[in-house]
Protein backbone atom coordinates (compact mmCIF):
# COMPACT_ATOMS: atom_id res chain seq x y z
CA UNK A 1 0.00 0.00 0.00
CA UNK A 2 1.57 3.27 -1.06
CA UNK A 3 2.23 5.68 1.78
CA UNK A 4 -0.40 8.87 2.37
CA UNK A 5 1.00 12.48 1.18
CA UNK A 6 0.96 12.99 4.84
CA UNK A 7 2.95 10.15 5.82
CA UNK A 8 5.38 10.61 2.46
CA UNK A 9 6.14 13.99 3.98
CA UNK A 10 6.77 12.99 7.21
CA UNK A 11 9.58 10.52 5.73
CA UNK A 12 10.85 13.08 3.79
CA UNK A 13 11.06 15.58 6.49
CA UNK A 14 13.48 12.84 8.76
CA UNK A 15 15.49 12.02 6.02
CA UNK A 16 16.58 15.37 5.34
CA UNK A 17 16.87 15.82 8.97
CA UNK A 18 19.09 13.03 9.79
CA UNK A 19 21.16 14.08 6.88
CA UNK A 20 21.44 18.06 7.76
CA UNK A 21 22.20 15.87 11.29
CA UNK A 22 25.26 13.92 9.68
CA UNK A 23 26.56 16.36 6.86
CA UNK A 24 25.94 19.39 8.73
CA UNK A 25 24.56 22.77 6.42
CA UNK A 26 23.20 21.86 3.06
CA UNK A 27 22.10 23.86 0.47
CA UNK A 28 18.25 23.10 -1.09
CA UNK A 29 20.26 21.67 -4.32
CA UNK A 30 22.50 19.65 -2.03
CA UNK A 31 19.46 17.99 -0.12
CA UNK A 32 18.20 17.44 -3.60
CA UNK A 33 21.26 15.14 -4.72
CA UNK A 34 21.08 13.74 -1.41
CA UNK A 35 18.16 12.96 -1.43
CA UNK A 36 16.28 12.05 -4.70
CA UNK A 37 13.47 14.43 -4.48
CA UNK A 38 12.14 16.65 -6.64
CA UNK A 39 12.98 20.31 -6.57
CA UNK A 40 9.47 20.85 -5.95
CA UNK A 41 9.47 18.51 -2.91
CA UNK A 42 12.61 20.09 -1.63
CA UNK A 43 11.15 23.40 -1.74
CA UNK A 44 8.14 21.97 0.46
CA UNK A 45 10.04 20.11 2.87
CA UNK A 46 12.50 23.42 3.50
CA UNK A 47 9.33 25.32 4.06
CA UNK A 48 7.89 23.24 6.33
CA UNK A 49 10.92 22.01 8.23
CA UNK A 50 11.32 26.18 8.91
CA UNK A 51 8.25 27.34 9.98
CA UNK A 52 8.26 24.36 12.63
CA UNK A 53 11.69 25.74 13.87
CA UNK A 54 13.70 22.59 13.56
CA UNK A 55 16.03 24.46 10.21
CA UNK A 56 16.90 27.72 9.54
CA UNK A 57 19.49 29.51 7.01
CA UNK A 58 22.87 29.61 8.55
CA UNK A 59 25.09 30.88 5.50
CA UNK A 60 25.61 30.90 1.89
CA UNK A 61 28.21 28.10 0.22
CA UNK A 62 30.88 29.86 -1.36
CA UNK A 63 31.65 33.31 -2.46
CA UNK A 64 31.03 32.15 -6.05
CA UNK A 65 27.02 31.33 -5.54
CA UNK A 66 24.41 34.19 -4.70
CA UNK A 67 20.71 34.40 -4.42
CA UNK A 68 18.26 31.43 -2.67
CA UNK A 69 20.23 28.35 -4.33
CA UNK A 70 23.04 29.31 -2.59
CA UNK A 71 21.19 29.36 1.19
CA UNK A 72 22.54 26.69 3.53
CA UNK A 73 19.93 25.13 5.76
CA UNK A 74 20.86 23.87 9.36
CA UNK A 75 19.25 22.49 12.38
CA UNK A 76 18.45 24.95 14.54
CA UNK A 77 20.73 24.47 17.71
CA UNK A 78 19.46 26.34 20.22
CA UNK A 79 15.81 24.03 19.98
CA UNK A 80 17.43 22.18 22.69
CA UNK A 81 20.01 22.20 25.03
CA UNK A 82 21.71 18.79 26.18
CA UNK A 83 23.86 17.97 29.08
CA UNK A 84 26.61 14.93 29.53
CA UNK A 85 28.47 13.74 32.74
CA UNK A 86 31.04 11.40 33.15
CA UNK A 87 30.62 10.31 36.84
CA UNK A 88 33.81 8.64 38.50
CA UNK A 89 34.50 7.27 41.21
CA UNK A 90 36.18 10.51 42.61
CA UNK A 91 34.20 13.14 40.91
CA UNK A 92 32.34 14.23 38.11
CA UNK A 93 32.79 15.68 34.85
CA UNK A 94 29.66 17.58 33.02
CA UNK A 95 29.32 19.77 29.92
CA UNK A 96 26.78 21.41 28.25
CA UNK A 97 25.53 21.53 24.49
CA UNK A 98 22.78 22.96 22.12
CA UNK A 99 21.22 20.36 19.49
CA UNK A 100 24.32 20.05 17.30
CA UNK A 101 26.68 19.26 19.78
CA UNK A 102 28.62 22.67 20.12
CA UNK A 103 29.81 22.58 24.07
CA UNK A 104 28.05 25.45 25.28
CA UNK A 105 30.40 25.15 28.98
CA UNK A 106 31.90 22.44 31.12
CA UNK A 107 33.30 21.80 34.56
CA UNK A 108 34.42 19.14 36.79
CA UNK A 109 34.64 18.51 40.24
CA UNK A 110 35.94 15.95 42.92
CA UNK A 111 33.76 14.35 45.11
CA UNK A 112 35.57 12.57 47.50
CA UNK A 113 33.72 9.43 49.47
CA UNK A 114 33.98 10.87 52.55
CA UNK A 115 31.50 13.29 51.91
CA UNK A 116 28.33 10.70 52.56
CA UNK A 117 26.01 9.90 49.93
CA UNK A 118 23.64 12.96 50.32
CA UNK A 119 26.05 15.78 50.11
CA UNK A 120 27.90 13.63 47.35
CA UNK A 121 24.79 13.63 45.36
CA UNK A 122 24.09 17.57 46.06
CA UNK A 123 27.92 18.33 45.29
CA UNK A 124 27.09 16.88 41.69
CA UNK A 125 23.61 18.03 40.84
CA UNK A 126 24.70 21.91 42.16
CA UNK A 127 27.66 21.17 39.17
CA UNK A 128 25.46 20.39 36.67
CA UNK A 129 22.77 23.07 37.64
CA UNK A 130 25.67 25.52 37.77
CA UNK A 131 27.07 24.56 34.48
CA UNK A 132 23.32 24.75 33.12
CA UNK A 133 23.65 28.76 34.08
CA UNK A 134 26.93 29.07 32.32
CA UNK A 135 25.97 27.94 29.20
CA UNK A 136 23.14 30.30 29.10
CA UNK A 137 20.44 27.45 28.57
CA UNK A 138 17.00 27.60 30.24
CA UNK A 139 16.07 23.83 30.81
CA UNK A 140 17.41 20.76 29.77
CA UNK A 141 15.78 18.61 27.02
CA UNK A 142 18.26 15.47 27.61
CA UNK A 143 20.91 14.20 29.74
CA UNK A 144 23.30 11.41 29.25
CA UNK A 145 25.05 10.08 31.94
CA UNK A 146 28.11 7.50 31.95
CA UNK A 147 29.23 5.91 34.63
CA UNK A 148 31.37 2.50 35.31
CA UNK A 149 29.42 -0.68 36.63
CA UNK A 150 26.49 -2.29 35.44
CA UNK A 151 23.35 -1.61 33.69
CA UNK A 152 19.91 -3.59 34.14
CA UNK A 153 18.63 -4.01 30.54
CA UNK A 154 15.62 -4.59 31.77
CA UNK A 155 15.29 -0.86 33.31
CA UNK A 156 17.84 1.20 32.09
CA UNK A 157 19.08 1.74 35.56
CA UNK A 158 22.37 1.45 37.52
CA UNK A 159 22.63 -1.76 39.29
CA UNK A 160 24.30 -1.98 42.88
CA UNK A 161 27.42 -2.94 42.45
CA UNK A 162 30.49 -3.60 45.37
CA UNK A 163 33.04 -1.35 45.06
CA UNK A 164 31.39 1.79 43.49
CA UNK A 165 30.11 4.79 46.08
CA UNK A 166 26.51 5.07 46.94
CA UNK A 167 25.98 8.12 45.74
CA UNK A 168 26.23 6.65 41.72
CA UNK A 169 22.78 5.08 41.76
CA UNK A 170 21.27 8.14 44.10
CA UNK A 171 22.26 10.60 41.51
CA UNK A 172 20.16 9.67 38.50
CA UNK A 173 16.79 9.77 40.67
CA UNK A 174 18.31 13.26 42.37
CA UNK A 175 18.73 14.50 38.51
CA UNK A 176 15.34 13.59 37.24
CA UNK A 177 13.89 15.03 40.39
CA UNK A 178 15.87 18.55 40.13
CA UNK A 179 15.50 18.75 36.26
CA UNK A 180 11.96 17.23 35.94
CA UNK A 181 11.72 18.29 31.72
CA UNK A 182 14.88 16.52 31.17
CA UNK A 183 14.88 12.47 29.80
CA UNK A 184 17.97 11.46 31.40
CA UNK A 185 19.45 8.14 30.65
CA UNK A 186 22.78 6.03 32.20
CA UNK A 187 24.80 4.00 30.53
CA UNK A 188 28.25 2.27 30.81
CA UNK A 189 31.61 3.82 31.10
CA UNK A 190 33.12 1.91 28.42
CA UNK A 191 29.91 1.34 26.23
CA UNK A 192 30.13 5.17 25.64
CA UNK A 193 33.49 5.52 24.67
CA UNK A 194 33.41 2.83 22.11
CA UNK A 195 30.63 4.37 20.76
CA UNK A 196 32.38 7.85 20.76
CA UNK A 197 35.91 5.67 19.33
CA UNK A 198 33.43 4.16 16.69
CA UNK A 199 31.71 7.93 15.19
CA UNK A 200 35.10 10.50 16.25
CA UNK A 201 38.26 7.96 17.03
CA UNK A 202 39.89 5.11 16.11
CA UNK A 203 37.10 3.05 15.25
CA UNK A 204 35.85 5.00 12.50
CA UNK A 205 35.87 2.46 10.17
CA UNK A 206 35.10 -0.62 11.61
CA UNK A 207 31.12 -2.01 12.58
CA UNK A 208 33.18 -4.96 14.52
CA UNK A 209 35.78 -4.25 16.95
CA UNK A 210 36.53 -4.34 20.99
CA UNK A 211 37.59 -1.38 23.10
CA UNK A 212 39.59 -2.47 26.13
CA UNK A 213 39.47 0.33 28.86
CA UNK A 214 42.32 0.84 30.65
CA UNK A 215 42.10 2.88 33.44
CA UNK A 216 41.69 3.06 37.44
CA UNK A 217 39.63 -0.47 36.50
CA UNK A 218 39.59 -2.68 33.31
CA UNK A 219 36.83 -3.47 30.97
CA UNK A 220 35.65 -3.77 27.37
CA UNK A 221 33.01 -2.98 25.35
CA UNK A 222 32.24 -5.04 22.41
CA UNK A 223 30.41 -3.69 18.98
CA UNK A 224 29.75 -6.54 16.59
CA UNK A 225 28.09 -5.56 13.10
CA UNK A 226 27.74 -1.83 14.11
CA UNK A 227 25.80 -2.82 17.37
CA UNK A 228 26.25 -2.54 20.54
CA UNK A 229 25.84 -5.36 22.40
CA UNK A 230 25.25 -5.12 26.23
CA UNK A 231 24.18 -8.84 27.26
CA UNK A 232 21.62 -10.57 29.22
CA UNK A 233 22.19 -8.52 32.81
CA UNK A 234 24.25 -6.22 30.80
CA UNK A 235 27.17 -7.56 32.03
CA UNK A 236 28.82 -7.86 28.57
CA UNK A 237 32.91 -6.60 28.54
CA UNK A 238 33.39 -7.03 32.53
CA UNK A 239 36.90 -8.51 32.09
CA UNK A 240 38.06 -7.25 35.13
CA UNK A 241 36.79 -10.04 36.56
CA UNK A 242 38.34 -12.63 33.62
CA UNK A 243 40.30 -15.53 35.38
CA UNK A 244 43.67 -15.67 33.67
CA UNK A 245 47.18 -16.51 34.74
CA UNK A 246 49.60 -14.82 36.32
CA UNK A 247 47.53 -13.34 39.37
CA UNK A 248 47.82 -14.52 42.99
CA UNK A 249 44.29 -16.17 42.95
CA UNK A 250 40.51 -16.34 41.17
CA UNK A 251 38.13 -13.21 41.31
CA UNK A 252 34.90 -13.82 43.28
CA UNK A 253 31.54 -12.71 42.44
CA UNK A 254 31.88 -9.61 44.69
CA UNK A 255 35.27 -8.82 43.79
CA UNK A 256 37.49 -8.97 40.89
CA UNK A 257 40.91 -9.19 42.79
CA UNK A 258 42.61 -12.51 41.42
CA UNK A 259 41.15 -11.52 37.74
CA UNK A 260 42.46 -9.67 35.15
CA UNK A 261 41.69 -6.22 36.92
CA UNK A 262 44.74 -7.65 39.45
CA UNK A 263 47.36 -7.56 35.78
CA UNK A 264 46.37 -4.20 34.35
CA UNK A 265 44.13 -1.89 36.44
CA UNK A 266 45.21 1.44 37.76
CA UNK A 267 47.05 0.40 40.77
CA UNK A 268 48.58 -2.88 39.43
CA UNK A 269 50.19 -0.79 36.56
CA UNK A 270 51.66 1.38 39.14
CA UNK A 271 52.83 -1.46 40.69
CA UNK A 272 55.03 -3.34 37.62
CA UNK A 273 56.63 0.42 37.01
CA UNK A 274 58.08 0.76 40.65
CA UNK A 275 59.48 -3.12 40.25
CA UNK A 276 61.38 -1.19 37.06
CA UNK A 277 61.96 1.79 39.34
CA UNK A 278 59.89 3.80 37.64
CA UNK A 279 57.38 6.97 38.30
CA UNK A 280 55.36 9.63 37.19
CA UNK A 281 53.68 12.71 38.31
CA UNK A 282 49.53 11.79 37.34
CA UNK A 283 47.63 15.43 35.54
CA UNK A 284 44.67 16.22 37.65
CA UNK A 285 41.81 13.42 37.89
CA UNK A 286 44.42 10.89 35.81
CA UNK A 287 45.32 7.16 37.41
CA UNK A 288 48.87 7.20 37.91
CA UNK A 289 49.11 4.44 36.17
CA UNK A 290 48.55 6.48 33.04
CA UNK A 291 51.06 9.05 34.69
CA UNK A 292 54.23 6.04 34.87
CA UNK A 293 52.68 5.15 31.26
CA UNK A 294 53.60 8.35 29.29
CA UNK A 295 56.34 9.12 31.36
CA UNK A 296 57.83 5.03 30.18
CA UNK A 297 56.72 6.04 26.57
CA UNK A 298 58.74 9.27 26.53
CA UNK A 299 61.91 8.15 28.25
CA UNK A 300 61.71 5.41 25.58
CA UNK A 301 61.75 7.23 22.74
CA UNK A 302 65.00 9.29 23.97
CA UNK A 303 66.58 6.47 25.16
CA UNK A 304 69.51 5.22 22.81
CA UNK A 305 69.82 1.61 24.17
CA UNK A 306 66.72 0.14 25.99
CA UNK A 307 66.41 0.20 29.55
CA UNK A 308 64.08 0.45 32.29
CA UNK A 309 61.44 1.72 30.23
CA UNK A 310 61.25 -0.47 27.53
CA UNK A 311 61.34 -3.66 29.85
CA UNK A 312 58.19 -2.13 31.71
CA UNK A 313 56.41 -1.40 28.59
CA UNK A 314 57.16 -4.71 27.51
CA UNK A 315 56.18 -6.38 30.42
CA UNK A 316 52.64 -4.32 30.66
CA UNK A 317 51.54 -5.03 26.95
CA UNK A 318 52.45 -8.96 27.79
CA UNK A 319 49.84 -8.03 30.98
CA UNK A 320 47.28 -6.60 28.50
CA UNK A 321 47.77 -9.06 25.88
CA UNK A 322 46.90 -12.08 28.37
CA UNK A 323 43.31 -10.31 28.66
CA UNK A 324 42.90 -9.49 25.15
CA UNK A 325 44.25 -12.74 23.78
CA UNK A 326 41.31 -14.62 25.25
CA UNK A 327 38.81 -12.05 24.41
CA UNK A 328 39.86 -12.00 20.55
CA UNK A 329 39.57 -16.25 20.55
CA UNK A 330 35.65 -15.56 21.79
CA UNK A 331 34.69 -12.67 19.47
CA UNK A 332 37.08 -12.59 17.15
CA UNK A 333 36.81 -8.69 16.50
CA UNK A 334 39.75 -8.10 14.03
CA UNK A 335 40.36 -4.76 15.81
CA UNK A 336 41.13 -4.31 19.42
CA UNK A 337 41.13 -0.31 20.65
CA UNK A 338 43.50 -0.07 23.86
CA UNK A 339 41.25 3.00 25.41
CA UNK A 340 40.76 4.81 28.78
CA UNK A 341 43.98 7.31 30.44
CA UNK A 342 46.24 4.18 30.63
CA UNK A 343 45.53 3.28 26.58
CA UNK A 344 45.63 6.99 25.77
CA UNK A 345 48.96 7.53 27.49
CA UNK A 346 50.61 4.49 26.02
CA UNK A 347 49.76 5.36 22.13
CA UNK A 348 50.97 3.81 19.60
CA UNK A 349 54.33 2.46 21.51
CA UNK A 350 52.26 0.80 23.78
CA UNK A 351 49.49 -0.83 21.35
CA UNK A 352 52.50 -2.15 19.17
CA UNK A 353 53.93 -4.25 21.59
CA UNK A 354 50.75 -5.55 22.33
CA UNK A 355 50.30 -6.14 18.79
CA UNK A 356 53.36 -8.53 19.03
CA UNK A 357 52.66 -10.95 21.78
CA UNK A 358 48.49 -11.03 20.31
CA UNK A 359 50.14 -11.91 17.29
CA UNK A 360 52.34 -14.78 18.68
CA UNK A 361 49.37 -15.91 21.10
CA UNK A 362 46.67 -15.94 18.83
CA UNK A 363 46.05 -17.19 15.45
CA UNK A 364 43.00 -14.79 14.51
CA UNK A 365 44.52 -11.59 12.58
CA UNK A 366 43.44 -8.63 15.12
CA UNK A 367 44.64 -4.95 14.59
CA UNK A 368 45.46 -3.41 18.05
CA UNK A 369 45.02 0.67 17.94
CA UNK A 370 45.70 2.78 20.36
CA UNK A 371 42.57 5.13 21.60
CA UNK A 372 42.40 9.01 19.69
CA UNK A 373 39.95 10.06 22.61
CA UNK A 374 41.32 8.70 26.23
CA UNK A 375 39.68 9.77 29.33
CA UNK A 376 37.71 12.02 27.65
CA UNK A 377 35.69 9.29 25.85
CA UNK A 378 33.35 8.92 28.41
CA UNK A 379 32.06 12.34 27.80
CA UNK A 380 32.33 12.29 24.82
CA UNK A 381 29.92 9.57 23.94
CA UNK A 382 27.43 10.61 26.48
CA UNK A 383 27.15 13.67 24.66
CA UNK A 384 26.69 12.16 21.33
CA UNK A 385 24.48 9.72 22.72
CA UNK A 386 21.77 12.45 24.48
CA UNK A 387 21.96 14.76 20.98
CA UNK A 388 20.89 11.24 18.97
CA UNK A 389 18.13 10.83 21.49
CA UNK A 390 17.22 14.62 21.69
CA UNK A 391 16.98 14.58 17.93
CA UNK A 392 14.73 11.44 17.54
CA UNK A 393 12.05 13.17 19.73
CA UNK A 394 12.08 16.22 18.00
CA UNK A 395 12.68 15.08 14.63
CA UNK A 396 9.75 12.03 15.29
CA UNK A 397 6.53 12.18 13.56
CA UNK A 398 4.77 14.29 10.27
CA UNK A 399 5.88 18.03 10.22
CA UNK A 400 3.23 19.85 9.04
Amino acid sequence: MPASPRTARAINDRLALRLLQHEGPLTAGRLKELTGLSRPSVADLVERLTASGLITVVGEAGEQRRGPNAKLYGIVAGRAHLAALDVRTEGVAVLVSDLVGRVLAEASAPIGGESGTGPAVEQAVALVERTVKEAGADRLHTVGIGAPGLIDPATGELRDSSGLPAWHRRLVAALQERLPDARVSVENETNLAALAEQRDGAARDRDTFVLLWLGHGTGAAVVLDGALRRGASGGTGEIGFLPVPGTAGLPSATACDGGFHSLAGAAAVAGLAAEHGLSGTPREGEPVGAAVVRAAVAVSRQAAAPGDADRFLDALAGRIAIGAASVVAVLDPGCLVLGGELGQAGGDALARRVQERLDAMSPLPTQVRPSTLGGGAVLRGALLTARERAQDELFAGPQG
